[in-house]
């Protein structure tokens, strides 16, 4: 039975929370995910914690903002003209919307305050600086062959 490494194809069911036991996504009674390791699918702290598990392993693991979605950066909190946004949408704290790069990206970003002035905005990661929870269950590790020269 093969053990996961850097370059596995995993099939697995997971749940994302907080330590707190606040679950954010869970698909344990759905199709299970397929993830190819070392292609920054996941967090690099997840991917890591499963370095080494076998089909049919279960784990939870707590990773710190350092291997999950990193720490909180005070240059991503910015402010905009109100007249910027679209006036029929409706404004409220903790909306995520997506914010456009002068470079043709988009980036989510979670509105923190605003008024008829100004809007708050944070471009940070929704979970930096949280140190997350994730359960899994390991259901199929495939390997390719390794070539011996």
């Amino acid at each position: 039975m093969s053990q996961i490494n850097r370059t596995s194809l995993v099939i697995l069911h997971y749940r994302l929370g907080l330590t707190d036991d606040t679950v954010l996504e869970d698909n344990f009674d759905e199709e299970p995910m397929t993830l190819q390791l070392g292609h920054g699918e996941m967090a690099e702290g997840l991917e890591l914690a499963l370095l080494g598990l076998r089909a049919g392993a279960e784990q939870t693991i707590d990773i710190g903002p350092e291997l999950a979605f990193g720490f909180i950066d005070e240059t991503m909190f910015h402010a905009l003209p109100r007249s910027e946004f679209d006036p029929d949408l409706e404004l409220v704290e903790g909306l995520i919307i997506e914010f456009s790069t002068p470079d043709g990206n988009s980036l989510p970003g979670t509105i923190i305050a605003f008024d008829d002035n100004e809007v708050r905005f944070d471009l940070n990661h929704p979970l930096a600086g949280q140190t997350v929870r994730y359960s899994v269950k390991i259901l199929d590790v495939i390997n390719e062959p390794q070539v011996i020269n």
